[in-house]
């Protein structure tokens, strides 16, 4: 079992520290809507996913060329690493960038340079997994993930990410087909805000090797003894679920259940500027609210690396 962490749910734009949207605004000529520091920060409080989403996609404007992508995936292999993180598998939405005029280029460029480095310069060994944003056109879906084949794309997998509710897995068949047929790995985003229904349309309809988020799985125990006896990985991110309202308290929250049903559950960070901490704080967290033993934390860690795509 190699060591350290393996952070498998973790999106690289959700790693955009405030400070670095400031740098980035003045590199990029880019008027921020914030007075300060301060300010950016105070929006941080987030009702549920769409309210997280909307500050989300708004504070991207900053990320304009390749450079931007490579600071922001090596501060964040910076801080991973601090975290115990060895192996970071992280997402990035394409069409979050192409939709503001970003060409995909200029994204794989800066975040493949980042990865290149990442082991020699972070002791991370790192991998990229293109994610769909479900919330926008499906035509779209096939359009970007035709244009990162043709780059030649250095990613290892096709994710499903952003709102939930409302854009089931089905409407992503055939695109997650191809993807397949690619040989790239298969995860999506699925019962976090979303039904257990989602997460059976992950399994069945797009072939998802792993779940991310799964949390209401618990909802429906055929699901869960599905889970358990296929060992389908669960990523889960407290902090998210927390701070999205998807669970009220960290003392509230699942996750001892999940392990106590026998579910392969890993802990994540999801989008770490936002909600408050990165893996090893989302561990020290569920530690002090849960009482989880360094037994179960070491479960979790060989769980994480069982996930993983390697």
């Amino acid at each position: 079992m190699p060591e350290g962490l393996a952070e498998l749910h973790v999106h690289i734009e959700g790693t955009l520290e405030p400070e670095l949207i400031f740098i980035l605004a003045e590199r990029n000529g880019i008027a921020l809507p914030y007075r300060d520091l301060d300010d950016l920060r105070s929006r941080y409080a987030f009702d549920d996913l769409q309210s997280f989403l909307d500050l989300y996609y708004a504070n991207m404007a900053v990320l304009r060329t390749a450079e931007d992508f490579a600071d922001l995936a090596r501060a964040y292999f910076a801080r991973a690493a601090r975290a115990g993180v060895t192996r970071a598998e992280f997402f990035f939405d394409p069409q979050a960038h192409t939709a503001r005029g970003v060409a995909v280029h200029e994204v794989v460029a800066g975040l493949s340079d980042a990865v290149a480095g990442a082991r020699r310069e972070f002791g991370i060994d790192a991998a990229m997994i293109a994610s769909i944003v479900r919330d926008r056109p499906v035509p779209e879906a096939h359009e970007v993930f035709g244009e990162l084949l043709r780059l030649g794309a250095p990613i290892i997998g096709l994710g499903l990410d952003s709102a939930e509710v409302g854009y089931p897995p089905s409407l992503f068949e055939d695109v997650f087909a191809r993807a397949r047929a690619e040989g790239l790995h298969v995860t999506a985003h699925a019962g976090e805000e979303g039904p257990p229904e989602y997460v059976w349309q992950a399994l069945d309809l797009l072939g998802a090797e792993r779940i991310d988020h799964g949390i209401r799985s618990l909802e429906d125990p055929a699901l869960v003894a599905r889970l358990v006896d296929e060992r389908i990985p669960l990523t889960v991110c407290p902090f998210s679920n927390v701070r999205l309202r998807a669970v009220d308290s960290l003392a509230e929250h699942p996750l001892r259940r999940m392990l106590a049903e026998g579910l392969a559950v890993s802990v994540h960070s999801d989008d770490p500027a936002y909600f408050g901490g990165y893996v090893d704080d989302n561990l020290v967290g569920l530690t002090d609210a849960l009482g989880l033993t360094e037994a179960e934390r070491e479960v979790l860690r060989r769980n994480s690396w069982d996930a993983a795509f390697l």
